[in-house]
């Protein structure tokens, strides 16, 4: 990330600026939730990823700050209802919102961010732009419907769990990278190139998600570990594990995911099996396959510190710990 933070740093802390002056509100609560979350940290990812495209196709004007700004509204608005759907008591180490202000708080205010959201786009005033945005809150929403269908599914295959990435994770990411490259009034090649990269590094930076789930600490990962498996979320590591172990192991990993509550020797039970057959090793294989697949949609523009900062970001989402 630091390459990226020696381009855009700035930028960033104008951004947190923005975010916090777009959620003034008449309603005292939806500042203190929205500030909450805002304050409890986060990488910023998605809002990096739509300044360096917006620099990398050459724009320095002033829309990319409210725009970085209005991608991180629409994913705020999904963390909200993630965890309310989830049952998260954690998110980023400290009490999810949920947890402090109840479910119809949570999801009230994530209803806020998403229709200020949609405001805010007009505002930058491109159509294409709102396009790009707009789709993508669709599939996002499609997305977690298409997961709750496939909760405790042990049948899941990869190609349908990569779909339910793709629309629930990796479209933002794509959709902020598109975005920034409209702004920069790229080609429509290279804003194709930047929407592929962003799905692709979106793809990445789940299964990653995934493994940590599996293998960090609480303190480490932000949120209980092994929730995924308590809420019978089958990832990466577990389709591999499925594919590969004995029936009466099957039914072991079957029986815990169907249980409501998970005990520490349940988790360790299943996550056991998933080292012993290499899940964890499958998956990090994967997203760096989906990260190589991030840098040839580079290739197409010239060498410049953004373009490194870019091929750096893909790297660290790879390496990255929480």
């Amino acid at each position: 990330m630091q390459a990226a933070l020696d381009i855009i740093g700035e930028d960033l802390k104008l951004v947190e600026l923005q975010f916090r002056k777009d959620l003034q509100s008449d309603v005292p609560l939806i500042r203190k939730v929205g500030e909450y979350v805002l304050s409890s940290g986060g990488k910023r990812i998605r809002p990096a990823l739509l300044l360096l495209a917006a620099r990398l196709c050459g724009y320095d004007a002033d829309k990319a700050v409210p725009l970085a700004s209005v991608v991180e509204f629409i994913h705020t608005a999904t963390l909200l209802h993630d965890d309310v759907v989830d049952s998260a008591t954690l998110r980023r180490g400290i009490a999810s919102a949920n947890t402090l202000w109840g479910n119809e708080a949570s999801v009230l205010v994530g209803d806020f961010l998403f229709s200020k959201s949609f405001s805010l786009m007009v505002g930058v005033g491109s159509m294409d732009i709102l396009r790009v945005l707009s789709d993508a809150t669709t599939v996002i929403a499609e997305g977690e419907v298409m997961q709750l269908l496939c909760t405790g599914e042990i049948d899941l295959t990869e190609e349908q769990y990569i779909n339910v990435v793709r629309s629930k994770t990796a479209i933002l990411m794509s959709a902020a990278c598109e975005a920034g490259a409209i702004l920069g009034a790229a080609s429509q090649s290279q804003q194709q190139a930047l929407a592929d990269y962003g799905m692709n590094l979106g793809i990445a930076f789940q299964l990653m998600d995934d493994i940590l789930d599996y293998v960090a600490t609480e303190e480490e990962f932000g949120k209980s570990i092994g929730h995924d498996l308590e809420e019978g979320k089958i990832t990466m590591p577990l389709i591999r594990t499925l594919s590969r172990c004995n029936d009466s192991e099957r039914a072991i990993i079957a029986s815990v995911v169907e249980k409501d509550e998970m005990s520490l020797d349940d988790f360790r039970s299943v996550s056991g099996l998933v080292k012993q057959y290499g899940g964890i090793e499958y998956t990090v294989e994967h997203a760096r396959s989906y990260i190589n697949r991030c840098k040839c949609h580079l290739e197409m523009f010239q060498a410049s510190p953004v373009h490194n900062a870019l091929i750096s970001l893909s790297d660290y989402v790879v390496t990255r710990s929480k």
